[in-house]
């Protein structure tokens, strides 16, 4: 062994002991007569300690160590007289007696420290060297205690981890798939999976009534922060289950992983209606650590001669706690942000409760006081709170009161990454009406079964049909989603021809289901969830890229590797294809 113990290992109670220690470079400290070099693996940070009156040799050697250079070392674990109690082996240092220089480095492109200079595309390009940094190298270690209290939850509840096929067929519902030719069935193509979801129904009706899969999924869609071409899914699903099974099993499998990672002791989810979701927080995501839910002004507000208002579809409010101490620059920011090309509403109106119980409102013009103070008990506000109202088109008004919601409570630092606010939401309508393509299309996917209730009218008012669905949303980010399948062949005809599929077409893509559904489909559902994005919620961090060891960046792209990248004309040929000109 080149190491008998870690560099994060040895303390006080090692004094005296001879170890062996391998590891890179951190920093190399010449003090005249004596040189300290921090060696870093790992586990931790050890100090090394040459004395120049003792070995000059070996002392001259250690001088000329650059920064990232691999290096084993032999010596005796010492007392340090000057300790630093901020690391685990900051009590003792190694009296050196021996060096290997088991390979040199160049200077790195930036500091590898936990506050680096390097940004973050100078860091994905060598995304190795990221790594050696505590917060990336942590990232991945979370990572891992998640997945492996993953496993151990379900192999506990009877669950069985069992493998599905990379290679499958295009499917044209949801994202595009990343598409894979086939060099022995020459004009063909398999795609990557975007999820497993046709296998593990299958699996359920062999009759394995409790899977689980921690797997890549593939997606070939614009990307943004929080998305990436290739990402990871714990993917689950049980057999003669209904929604609360399904609910209470996966609630448990959450409770279980912040406890034994974080230490937390979460409470029973609340649970809210997809339309609940969407009238209070103008989100299927919404963030319920604070609060600011939307008020309807929509009676309260009309009948003025401000048109703005009379004019609009839905007018709705939220109450800023302290907020009227916002100067005017400050609501003239959240004006703007409104008006961008992003959120694209008309504008904002405001309206303060004074501390000495008046109101002052940027459109006193129109209201009165008695007016303005009906919109202070809607809203159910106090003095030295604030209103922000939004009006106009229903959609698009939630939506942007919504995004100012957020902003508005991450500038009051009421956003607390540690503490952890869970919500299942359900009963999301069956689908939803895509006004491009002119047909409708599954609110989730299209092997979702309606609600019980709705099955005896499943051909008529596909508009009024909800969905047996449920996502998991914790701190406003969508940790999960799943549903109950449907099991029987003639519901899933139906819901085919709603999504615009004729006879053939539902056979060409999921005829093999269609068929297994005949041979004694058990009622079955499951879930999947975010790998990386409930990596990123434990974490506290934003960005999943983070707790992915090698990420892309926002155009697809590996710049590491430089991938993805041109191939040969024999591959091309191999595989019968030809480049445009």
């Amino acid at each position: 062994m080149l190491r008998t113990n870690t560099c994060g290992d040895l303390n006080v109670h090692d004094v005296g002991k001879i170890v062996k220690l391998a590891g890179w470079v951190q920093k190399n400290r010449n003090l005249g007569g004596m040189t300290f070099i921090d060696l870093r693996d790992r586990y931790g940070v050890t100090q090394l300690a040459f004395d120049m009156e003792i070995n000059a040799e070996l002392c001259d050697i250690a001088r000329n160590l650059g920064r990232e250079f691999v290096i084993q070392i032999v010596g005796e674990v010492i007392e340090r007289s000057a300790k630093n109690l901020n690391i685990p082996t900051g009590e003792i240092e190694i009296n050196v007696s021996k060096i290997n220089v088991l390979n040199e480095s160049k200077l790195p492109p930036f500091t590898i420290e936990n506050k680096t200079d390097g940004g973050e595309e100078l860091r994905m390009k060598y995304r190795y060297l990221d790594i050696r940094r505590d917060p990336i190298k942590n990232n991945l270690i979370l990572r891992h205690r998640i997945t492996s209290k993953t496993r151990n939850y379900l192999d506990l509840k009877g669950f069985c981890e069992i493998e599905t096929p990379y290679l499958i067929k295009s499917t044209p519902e949801g994202a595009r798939d990343f598409i894979v030719p086939s060099r022995v069935n020459p004009t063909q193509f398999y795609a990557l999976p975007q999820s497993p979801q046709t296998f593990k129904q299958l699996l359920m009706v062999g009759g394995m009534d409790k899977y689980y899969q921690i797997v890549k999924c593939f997606r070939d869609e614009d990307l943004r922060s929080d998305r990436q071409p290739e990402f990871t899914q714990i993917d689950c699903e049980m057999s003669f289950v209904n929604q609360e099974d399904v609910l209470n099993t996966f609630e448990g499998l959450i409770i279980n992983l912040f406890k034994e990672i974080k230490g937390i002791e979460l409470s029973q989810f609340p649970r809210i209606t997809y339309k609940e979701a969407i009238s209070t927080y103008g989100t299927d995501k919404p963030d319920i650590r604070f609060g600011m839910k939307f008020v309807d002004l929509t009676n309260l507000c009309k009948g003025t001669e401000f048109n703005v208002f009379n004019e609009a579809e839905l007018i709705i409010g939220i109450n800023v706690k302290g907020g009227s101490s916002f100067s005017r620059k400050d609501i003239d920011k959240y004006t703007e942000f409104i008006r961008s090309s992003q959120i694209n509403a008309k504008g904002l109106v405001y309206c303060k409760y004074n501390e000495d119980g008046s109101f002052k409102s940027s459109v006193d013009k129109f209201f009165n006081q008695e007016q303005l103070n009906n919109w202070s008990e809607a809203c159910k506000s106090s003095p030295g709170d604030l209103i922000l109202i939004i009006a106009g088109e229903e959609s698009n008004t939630r939506n942007a009161l919504s995004e100012l919601r957020l902003l508005v409570a991450e500038n009051l630092e009421i956003r607390n990454n540690s503490e952890f606010a869970p919500i299942w939401v359900v009963d999301f309508p069956l689908y939803e009406w895509d006004k491009e393509s002119n047909r409708y299309h599954s609110m989730h996917h299209p092997f979702t079964s309606p609600k019980s209730s709705d099955i005896d009218h499943i051909k008529n008012n596909p508009n009024d049909l909800i969905a047996d669905a449920y996502d998991l949303v914790i701190n406003g980010n969508e940790i999960g989603g799943g549903s109950i399948r449907i099991h029987n062949k003639e519901i899933q005809k139906i819901i085919f021809e709603h999504l615009g599929f004729n006879q053939e077409e539902a056979r060409n893509q999921f005829g093999f289901l269609m068929d297994a559904f005949e041979y004694g489909a058990p009622p079955h559902g499951g879930i999947a969830f975010g790998l990386d994005r409930l990596c990123s919620v434990i974490g506290g961090k934003e960005s999943i890229r983070d707790f992915i060891a090698f990420p892309k960046n926002n155009s697809a792209r590996d710049t590491m590797i430089d991938s993805p990248s041109y191939i040969n004309h024999e591959q091309l040929d191999d595989l019968n294809l030809k480049l445009k000109n």
